[in-house]
């Protein structure tokens, strides 16, 4: 189980969406991080290899590294 806090205008904001939809909180957090789990991943992995590099390579020792070079 997680837990989340959040501040009382977001808070009042879901709780009033929440009640005219007929939907729980719950249900509306599952979908903000199924919809967008993808892009905070893309966002925040891309930003940690920034801030550490792997090592480069050539166009031709990706291909030896891959299996293409013949």
């Amino acid at each position: 189980m997680t837990s989340l806090r959040l501040n009382k205008e977001i808070e009042n904001r879901l709780e009033h969406l929440a009640k005219v939809t007929g939907r729980t909180k719950t249900f509306y957090f599952r979908k903000l991080i199924e919809e967008h789990i993808d892009d905070l991943e893309d966002r925040y992995i891309a930003e940690k290899r920034l801030e550490n590099p792997a090592k480069r390579l050539t166009s031709e020792e990706m291909r030896k590294e891959l299996g293409l070079e013949h």
